[in-house]
């Protein structure tokens, strides 16, 4: 049965996550039922990453096995045709290894987070950016993210619903960066802990508006007691940018 990597893109705004559940529509539903319609087969389709409630996707991956072979280009076009009615979109579907999982595969996430730093309130970005009307220090977010970078425990940062084994993970990336108007944090890890990223960019929100220095930050990561954590942000400004596999999986 051939197996087909999937890349997806999404907007969360009126989605209740990526897992499929029974209180409202969600990224895996559309697409199980896409690929129902399509091929009169009840497929698993398996995601990288359970964004939550309101979380947008520039690359999320997937992957689906089906009883027959397609050519990439015609089974994302048949998909994207079954799926637009909702705000998800297939941008790749490629052949894969017998052996590639969306999820286990996976050498490296990235996410984006937007924080529309002006008084006025966006209106083209509505749903889609954390809107904060007081000025961030951007550059003092970004020396302060450094802290957290390499391999703790984030127990500070992580939501009191996680149900992963264990709050040590390691991060590889984490880079504030103004443009404008517009701060984008991007975090990069193997794996993140439930809210993990919104958590720390909440708290980043702190130190830019000088409530927080860095090494309060440093404290409160080293606490591993979420009562230390700041603010957490909002799922609109929260984007799952992409996913890498190794060099054989491409």
């Amino acid at each position: 049965m051939p197996r087909f990597k999937l890349t997806i893109e999404y907007d969360g705004t009126d989605l209740a996550g990526w897992q499929r559940q029974e209180n409202g529509p969600s990224v895996q539903a559309a697409l199980e039922t896409a690929v129902e319609a399509l091929t009169g087969e009840r497929s698993q389709v398996s995601g990288a990453g359970r964004t939550d409630a309101g979380v947008h996707a520039l690359g999320q991956v997937a992957h689906v096995d089906l009883a027959r072979g397609w050519p990439g280009w015609k089974l994302r076009d048949a998909l994207n045709a079954h799926l637009r009615d909702v705000p998800i979109v297939v941008l790749e579907a490629s052949l894969a290894k017998a052996d590639f999982d969306a999820r286990r595969s996976a050498t490296m996430r990235d996410y984006l987070y937007r924080i529309a730093n002006r008084r006025a309130p966006p209106a083209l970005d509505r749903g889609r950016a954390w809107h904060v009307r007081r000025n961030l220090d951007a550059k003092a977010m970004d020396a302060a993210a450094k802290v957290l970078l390499g391999r703790h425990d984030f127990s500070t940062f992580r939501d009191s619903q996680c149900q992963a084994k264990t709050p040590i993970r390691t991060l590889s990336r984490f880079d504030v960066i103004r443009e404008g108007d517009e701060i984008r944090c991007k975090v990069a890890a193997l794996s993140f802990l439930h809210r993990q990223v919104r958590s720390m960019v909440g708290t980043l929100a702190e130190v830019g508006a000088g409530k927080w220095n860095e090494q309060d930050l440093k404290s409160a990561l080293e606490a591993k007691d979420r009562s230390r954590c700041g603010p957490v942000a909002p799922a609109c400004g929260l984007y799952l940018a992409r996913v890498d596999y190794p060099a054989q999986e491409k």
